[in-house]
């Protein structure tokens, strides 16, 4: 480890297949936490390589629990990197409960908060969720409410080697980007948001790369890993990419504050609470369901996104959204 921070620190780049391997070594517990904090410390200084990118994927994806037997399920994938310091409500999590009461399958992948007061693993905790590999589980879960919760360090000893340290330096790292491209399921849909057009443009080059794989990555221009409505945002898919505005799609412009997550776990919760019962702000719910919406899109390409919009929107209306998650903690508590 000396050898190569040494190499990182008189700003070289390490090759895909020492990327790999130093990962891989951090999960066997070769490197004390000092060491792993210097490491990722790099990459709060300068970007990572595509090189460096696809060797700690590929480490990753080595070390997962193996669940491929749930790939039968074509489920979708909605996630943010996170890192953008906005401190949202769950946004993306309530849109995979969303989408998954329109009727498609979901497989989440989720770990606790870094750089948020509630991740996804956080407000799943809050709700009394017993977080689980067992395949039979999930598999129960997904076919009896559409979708699987799959709590990152579970199914992955690098991540989970890592955690105290990113906790303890409580700001954005590598592990960010790499979560969304790492869920063990490999899932072939994917709905990607990002911090920055930088990591846009590096996702839709590793994409390209991935020809059975339908995606779709949002970016809001002002900030956001998600479709926030509080300004235009960028949507890159196989069907092209685009600049969209709230107004455009039917929506009101919201604020940054309309968006908060709360201080405390809780709060957050609270939050997530009121849009699964329909009881949200109308800005908390527009987020909701443009974000669904887009994933839904990923899924169905041939629908207008404005039949998208009506579906995701049908689906917290109805009750269905409620409905399903009463379900999946009566499966997973």
């Amino acid at each position: 480890m000396k050898q190569t921070l040494n190499r990182l620190f008189n700003h070289q780049h390490l090759t895909r297949s020492e990327s790999k391997d130093i990962l891989t070594r951090m999960a066997a517990g070769e490197y004390n936490d000092s060491q792993i904090a210097a490491f990722i410390s790099v990459y709060l200084m300068r970007s990572i390589s595509i090189e460096e990118f696809l060797g700690f994927t590929d480490a990753l994806l080595d070390l997962r629990t193996n669940v491929d037997s749930l790939q039968a399920y074509n489920t979708i994938d909605i996630v943010g990197t996170g890192g953008d310091n906005k401190n949202t409500f769950n946004i993306s999590t309530l849109s995979c409960f969303t989408v998954a009461a329109a009727g498609y399958k979901v497989a989440k992948h989720g770990n606790y908060g870094a750089t948020s007061v509630s991740g996804a693993s956080n407000v799943m905790e809050q709700h009394g969720v017993k977080f689980t590999a067992d395949v039979s589980k999930l598999e129960r879960s997904i076919e009896k409410t559409n979708i699987a919760y799959l709590h990152a360090p579970m199914f992955n000893s690098a991540l989970k080697a890592v955690a105290p340290v990113r906790k303890a330096l409580g700001v954005r790292t590598f592990f960010n980007m790499l979560g969304p491209n790492v869920n063990p399921i490999r899932p072939k849909r994917s709905m990607l948001g990002v911090f920055n057009l930088k990591m846009a443009r590096m996702y839709f080059y590793i994409y390209q790369q991935m020809k059975d794989v339908d995606y779709s990555i949002v970016h809001g221009l002002d900030g956001y890993d998600e479709i926030s409505l509080t300004g235009d945002f960028k949507v890159i898919s196989r069907m092209g990419e685009g600049i969209y505005t709230p107004e455009g799609l039917g929506f009101e412009k919201c604020e940054e504050k309309d968006l908060d997550g709360g201080e405390t776990p809780e709060a957050a919760s609270s939050i997530f609470d009121n849009v699964i019962n329909n009881k949200a702000t109308k800005a908390q719910k527009n987020a909701v369901i443009a974000n669904s919406a887009f994933a839904i899109q990923t899924i169905e390409p041939q629908l207008t996104i404005e039949e998208c919009i009506a579906k995701a929107a049908e689906a917290i209306d109805s009750g269905k959204l409620k409905k399903t998650f009463v379900k999946f903690l009566e499966l997973n508590c």
